[in-house]
């Protein structure tokens, strides 16, 4: 299976499709901002654009689903999507970071490859909640121990996921293989799906919030 799916993925012919639809899905994402969802923060435009530029398609159909006023009703199922896209934006970007230093440029092994990783992913993961939290006039103490509570597990969860998968199927790549960067795009859309079920029981539990109903930002 991995030899298979390694070398399908190897296929400059992946590359190029994916591309093509990540970025006819962010051009689909912005057009929806500015015809139908203008209201949307600016920080959850980021986040969305992030997330399907990482995911294509299926960031644009998270989005689609759950971070429109359009949406018939919210559910916890659809702020967990939220809330894991939220996460997703900052620890892809530190994931994306630390894969092109640690393995593409400094050729480091699996182990310090998978630590300098998660290190990076971690860090934009966390510093994505804190800075809004900080803004907001929050001390600086007491943002980053929410920050702490509320995003370690879901980081955990995503990067594990995301990082053990590219690491299977691309460990020996470098940036000038196809397989570095579609090994990349598969993982991370890996760990987004592995990190919602997290992100929903946060939000159950109470542990988080989960980002606000759509129809509530339209309506302020």
């Amino acid at each position: 299976m991995h030899q298979t799916l390694a070398a399908f993925l190897a296929q400059p012919a992946v590359l190029i499709v994916w591309l093509a639809l990540s970025l006819a899905s962010v051009g689909v994402l912005l057009a929806d901002f500015r015809r139908a969802n203008p209201e949307i923060g600016p920080l959850m435009k980021v986040v969305w654009a992030l997330t399907t530029l990482y995911s294509g398609p299926v960031g644009l159909l998270i989005y689609w689903t759950t971070g429109r006023k359009q949406i018939a009703r919210d559910t916890i199922w659809r702020r967990g999507w939220r809330s894991t896209a939220h996460c997703y934006s900052g620890c892809g970007m530190g994931e994306i970071v630390g894969l092109i230093l640690a393995a593409g440029i400094l050729a480091l092994g699996t182990t310090p490859t998978a630590l300098v990783t998660f290190a990076f992913a971690f860090t934009f993961g966390i510093v994505l909640t804190l800075g809004p939290l900080l803004h907001d006039g929050v001390p600086f103490g007491r943002a980053l121990r929410d920050s702490l509570l509320s995003e370690t597990a879901s980081i955990v969860v995503m990067e594990v996921v995301a990082i053990g998968v590219d690491l299977w199927l691309a460990r020996d790549a470098g940036l000038g293989d196809v397989l570095f960067w579609t090994s990349m795009m598969t993982s991370l859309t890996l760990g987004l799906l592995a990190a919602w079920p997290v992100n929903v029981a946060l939000v159950r539990f109470g542990v988080k919030e989960g980002m606000h109903d759509p129809r509530e930002m339209a309506a302020a």
